[in-house]
């Protein structure tokens, strides 16, 4: 766990667990990725993500529904009958 907090703050908090297991590697510290994963996330450590954050569109529950502007009729004589 010391070295992985010593890689992350020696990188300026950016490294992900990917590039601190690659930089752990590269040390001669062998150690699985899913390992780093989990004690970054037990140390409260993560990478910086770089971007615009992504918006959605937020339906307004309170907004009256419009009226059926095409008159659909929903009663089918068959089955499978558009």
């Amino acid at each position: 766990m010391g070295h992985i907090e010593r890689i992350w703050q020696g990188n300026m908090q950016v490294y992900g667990a990917r590039k601190v297991c690659r930089q752990l590697q590269r040390e001669g510290i062998e150690v699985a990725r899913c390992t780093v994963e989990r004690l970054m996330r037990h140390q409260g450590l993560r990478d910086v993500i770089r971007g615009k954050a992504v918006r959605t569109t937020v339906a307004d529950a309170t907004a009256p529904c419009p009226a059926d502007k095409v008159k659909r009729q929903f009663r089918a004589q068959r089955p499978n009958q558009l």
